[in-house]
């Protein structure tokens, strides 16, 4: 995985992404707790809770990875839930952890799923991801009903330079060490920093959010701004 060339097209980050995840797939809850330093499932459930989800909800988990949020979700009460996941590992390993979750491969791009049909939509360390932030966006609002609710979940860009710096460079060396321990390759987790350095920050992906027609967007800091939780109304 050539991390250098990763980032200079959409459908570059695409192909990177896409072969990343189905490395990383059966470290990836190892690989979230120690990066999160153990506060991945807190988080998390934060989401679900500012979610407020209730009986009558379709929810839909983009990037859903092995299935964290989205048996939350269901634990909650939705009356049905969807992870949407690109990596078939990550749906494999998602099922195998039981519940009524209904797993389904898709793109954030192009979501395989009607307009207006959905309540709830939700993604944790999805939006970095995408090869083109407008295009996932302008996605979610399609298949959202009025009213329905977006909460994104993921790693911030720190404003003050002195935290940034130090912020990225241990995720670059946490990432580079676990990287060579676990798969012979520095660069596996080094993508993680290089592309927080190329996300808008939290208040840069609020107004992108907005500008896709969203109201009520919200941004609530966890772990002293380092983490993200954005929320949202269609």
């Amino acid at each position: 995985m050539a991390l250098g060339s990763a980032f200079d097209s959409p459908e570059s980050k695409r192909r990177h992404v896409a072969t990343l995840f189905a490395t990383i797939a059966d470290r990836y809850d190892l690989i979230t707790r120690v990066l999160s330093y153990g506060q991945d499932r807190r988080w998390k459930a934060r989401l679900a809770r500012e979610a407020c989800v209730s009986s009558s909800d379709v929810a839909l988990d983009l990037a859903c990875g092995t299935g964290d949020i989205a048996a939350l979700l269901a634990g909650l009460g939705a009356r049905l839930v969807i992870g949407l996941d690109l990596t078939p590992r990550m749906l494999h390993l998602a099922r195998r952890k039981g519940g009524v979750v209904r797993y389904v491969a898709g793109d954030m791009g192009a979501l395989p799923v009607p307009a207006r049909s959905v309540d709830l939509v939700t993604t944790g360390y999805g939006l970095r991801n995408v090869p083109d932030l407008d295009v996932a966006l302008a996605e979610i609002a399609r298949v959202l009903r009025p009213g329905g609710r977006f909460l994104s979940l993921d790693f911030s860009r720190p404003d003050a330079a002195i935290v940034r710096g130090v912020y990225l460079g241990y995720l670059t060396a946490v990432g580079g060490a676990l990287g060579w321990l676990l798969h012979g390759d520095p660069d596996t987790y080094r993508y993680i920093p290089a592309s927080i350095r190329r996300y808008p920050g939290p208040r840069g992906v609020a107004d992108r959010i907005r500008a896709h027609g969203f109201t009520e967007v919200r941004i609530v800091p966890l772990l002293l701004g380092l983490m993200s939780l954005h929320v949202a109304r269609r």
